[in-house]
């Protein structure tokens, strides 16, 4: 069999994998070498160091400057779009014709452009960006952030429409999936799971002495999910809640220090992490956003004990046989309530382990991905 060689344009270098899109993009890369596949990754840097990591998973690594700051802003494009413009990266594209597989709605920028025209171009969503950020804008308390985020909106709403130019458009949620299909009804949508990393489920059997509600906490809405939990949820339970997440601010640590049951851990290591999530007896995890699939979710029930969440964290993932649902505060008590009354025990481990290996393999999605990119039988 030849070489198969792909380009990967990715809107962030993806090391270290410590969040929701570069955690997707990492263990691409890793699959994808496993089966052979000779990764060129492009990657904007702005906020993270060149990774040394990568250069024994990638044949080759291209890294380009973002372009922030307030011109971006100003022009016409998405400022995510815009601020990953670069002559360098069109360039190295058209050095070679392997296919070019585009993370994100944020890389797409050159997805149209005539000198790519006849290569095979595959769109990688990760969300419904239109859709996410008005979200975002909702959840926003600072009236000039929120005043930008729905200016964004409007602009990949606009934007979106590249994506006709798309050989292929690969969906991390059934959901988002339908959406696109309903969007370009002449496109080539396909549901593919995020990758993630696990490759057991390693579940705990018995009981926790506490809740735990994680994410990154410089991300309104999940602050917003935070401070509901805490003032809403867990505020007259004889239950303990962990609010763990990277740099939390100062007025939600004043918020847990009001409620003798909550604690708050400020940017936990990942092996802290692991442990937080793996020792709970409950992880509970809502969100007021249903759009694309929450990774912390699914890592979330590779390690955890039971995960109680809202419909929207479900998000057409096909998760909800593994999760409790609760649809609101009353009845999001009141699972609680009930869960601390039960033992996790092995056949919900071996329920997670068959559902998990049957839809969320990433060795099985990386196969399906090749057949995507390169066709024929992969095996």
């Amino acid at each position: 069999m030849p070489d198969r060689h792909l380009n990967i344009v990715s809107f962030a270098i993806p090391y270290p994998p410590n969040y929701g899109g570069v955690i997707d993009v990492y263990h691409k890369l890793v699959a994808l070498k496993n089966l052979g596949v000779k990764v060129h990754l492009h990657c904007f840097r702005y906020d993270r160091q060149p990774a040394p990591e990568l250069e024994n998973i990638c044949e080759s690594i291209h890294y380009y400057p973002r372009k922030t700051g307030f011109f971006s802003a100003l022009r016409g494009k998405p400022y995510i779009v815009i601020s990953r413009r670069s002559e360098e990266l069109l360039k190295n594209l058209c050095l070679n014709d392997y296919p070019v597989l585009f993370e994100g709605l944020h890389t797409c920028l050159y997805l149209p452009h005539e000198a790519l025209r006849g290569r095979s171009l595959i769109y990688r969503e990760s969300n419904i960006e239109h859709d996410y950020y008005r979200h975002l804008a909702n959840a926003e308390k600072n009236p000039f952030v929120k005043a930008f985020m729905y200016i964004e909106a409007f602009k990949l709403a606009s934007f979106q429409r590249v994506l006709k130019h798309a050989s292929a458009m690969l969906a991390v949620s059934q959901s988002d999936a339908s959406y696109l299909h309903s969007r370009f009804p002449s496109g080539k949508v396909i549901y593919l799971p995020s990758f993630h990393g696990n490759y057991t489920v390693k579940s705990k059997e018995g009981r926790g002495a506490y809740a735990l509600y994680h994410g990154n906490l410089t991300v309104a809405e999940n602050v917003k999910a935070a401070e509901y939990l805490i003032k809403e949820v867990f505020n007259n339970l004889d239950i303990p809640l962990k609010v763990a997440g990277l740099n939390p601010s100062g007025s939600l640590k004043k918020l847990a220090d009001k409620y003798g049951n909550v604690s708050l851990i400020a940017s936990p290591d990942e092996k802290r992490m692991n442990e937080l999530v793996s020792e709970a007896h409950v992880n509970i995890l809502v969100t007021f956003q249903p759009t694309g699939l929450k990774l912390k979710l699914l890592n979330t029930l590779y390690k955890g004990r039971f995960v109680l969440v809202n419909p929207d964290m479900l998000a057409g993932s096909g998760l909800d046989v593994l999760c409790e649902t609760a649809n609101d505060t009353i009845s999001l008590k009141a699972s609680l309530l009930q869960l601390f009354t039960e033992t996790f025990d092995a056949g919900k481990i071996i329920q997670r382990r068959d559902y998990l290996q049957k839809h969320y393999s990433d060795e099985a999605n990386a196969k399906k991905l090749v057949e995507v990119v390169f066709g024929g039988d992969q095996d």
